[in-house]
């Protein structure tokens, strides 16, 4: 079977469990001897011989994507329902138990998503904007995260920081807690060491880093919030969106609850960790509304 760059397969070693996108070979032309993959929902790189690829039927990579869809539907109104209840307790609290009526306006932490994978911006970007929250996407691929985004930190001045892409670990390049055995482990490593050099204080710039089965100890104690994966296991595309959903979302005066950042999420505890951490959201009033402002929403 003839294999392009490009094509949607899974791996029939591994149970077709995953749809994976073919993005390179490791030989140009016809002495490619294996084909690099991204998955398709999850932040995991993988290489793969020819033989163990099969194109997916299109009936069948539209039924996986239906399910997908409704996995995300389901999560996204978790989070819109958490976002409601604070906005009532915010309105509860900016008015005086309701003892007036003037109009207030929210300000959520603005983010900066660096991201290894186009494909998975823009599918972040869409969630951002559906869940409400003021983002700057940039596709940078993982080596050149630690020189590139610390002068956007300077340039975008975010609230919260998010890097990620593609990552995985090698079992034959070396036990567990060997950050040499991660295919951009490292990378995430040291771009949140060069950004905690500029700000390090914890609520000062919150920080999620990783992708699949990184190297969590060691994001963490560079300085990331919130990184993955405790369990070495893979996370979906879509999980930092979550995680800062909720940072975002939650007023200032409180601290999130690791536990309410991790349940959201689309891979939970085995995927995804972080320390305590303070919201972002401020509240502000009075509301005004002048025809040519956009910035403030009720």
């Amino acid at each position: 079977m003839q294999i392009n760059i490009g094509d949607i397969v899974t791996r029939p070693s591994y149970d077709r469990d995953l749809l994976f996108r073919v993005i390179s070979f490791t030989r140009e032309g016809s002495n490619a001897s294996d084909a690099i993959l991204y998955g398709e929902n999850i932040r995991l790189i993988a290489d793969a011989p020819f033989s163990d690829l099969e194109v997916v039927d299109p009936q069948e990579r539209l039924r996986r994507q239906r399910s997908e869809e409704e996995i995300l539907d389901r999560s996204l109104a978790l989070i819109q329902q958490d976002y409601r209840l604070a906005r009532e307790k915010s309105e509860y609290a900016v008015t005086n138990g309701y003892g007036h009526s003037h109009q207030f306006f929210q300000l959520p932490g603005k983010v900066l998503h660096v991201d290894g994978d186009p494909n998975y911006l823009r599918k972040c970007l869409v969630l951002y904007n559906k869940i409400g929250i003021p983002v700057y996407g940039i596709h940078c691929s993982e080596k050149e995260m630690p020189k590139k985004v610390p002068a956007l930190i300077n340039e975008i001045r975010p609230d919260i920081l998010v890097i990620t892409g593609h990552d995985a670990y090698s079992k034959a390049q070396g036990e567990k807690g060997d950050i040499e055995a991660y295919r951009h482990s490292q990378y995430f490593v040291q771009t949140v060491h060069e950004v905690r050099k500029q700000l390090p204080n914890l609520d000062q710039l919150v920080i999620f880093a990783g992708a699949c089965q990184s190297h969590f100890e060691s994001i963490i104690r560079a300085g990331a919030n919130f990184a993955s994966s405790p369990g070495r296991v893979n996370i979906h595309a879509l999980d930092p969106v979550y995680i800062v959903a909720k940072v975002s979302l939650t007023p200032f005066t409180e601290r999130v609850n690791i536990w309410d950042v991790l349940r959201n999420t689309l891979t939970g505890v085995k995927g995804l960790g972080g320390v305590e951490t303070k919201g972002l959201l401020r509240t502000g009033m009075p509301y005004q509304f002048y025809d040519n402002e956009q910035n403030m929403n009720t």
